[in-house]
């Protein structure tokens, strides 16, 4: 008789795993306990990182299914998924979508839709990513700093420099300052 598992992950410790497995419980799938396999870590972390999936893996044998609610659960890179379930699928492990009908992903169907939504997936991040650099590119040109105010003014700095300089110790100008000691070694170290 197959042994089930679950895979459940969130991005986020705010998150909670709950959600999913109720939703695999209630897709008519038992899963004991000990077999249901939660993680907290990003789908941009590749799969093999992952210490939880890794442990899955180890216990999984032929004839065994896994079970996730959606495909991002398994990550967000349609190379590493894929690659992934073409791996379980070698051994002999079933892995079921809840979110694609319950469809065995290592099968002709499953192949076919994973392809189809993983090429969409990537399709979107990559517009995502051409719209944040075009954006970026745009505010550069028009004379706008990016990224995090300065703490210091370049008067601060050269005043911090010379106090260092003299012998006063970084946590007594970081004091002085009333900044961060990382804040007043970044100016020591960009002179």
């Amino acid at each position: 008789m197959p042994r089930t598992f679950a895979y459940a992950r969130v991005s986020t410790t705010g998150q909670s795993p709950e959600n999913q497995i109720r939703e695999i419980e209630a897709a008519g799938f038992h899963v004991e306990p000990r077999r249901i396999i939660t993680e907290k870590i990003s789908g941009s972390t590749f799969i093999r990182q992952r210490r939880e999936f890794s442990r899955l893996v180890d216990k999984l044998e032929a004839g065994d299914i896994l079970i996730v609610t959606k495909l991002d659960r398994l990550g967000r890179d349609a190379t590493d998924v894929s690659t992934t379930v073409k791996a379980l699928a070698e051994i002999g492990v079933r892995v079921y979508c809840l979110a694609l009908g319950s469809v065995d992903l290592a099968s002709s169907a499953g192949t076919m839709t994973m392809n189809v939504i993983n090429a969409v997936a990537q399709f979107e991040r990559d517009l995502l990513i051409e719209r944040t650099q075009s954006g970026l590119a745009r505010v550069k040109s028009e004379g706008k700093v990016l990224g995090r105010p300065q703490k210091l003014s370049l008067k601060q700095k050269a005043e911090a420099r010379k106090d260092l300089a003299a012998g006063m110790s970084i946590s007594a100008v970081a004091r002085k300052f009333d900044t961060s000691r990382q804040t007043i070694m970044r100016v020591r170290d960009n002179v």
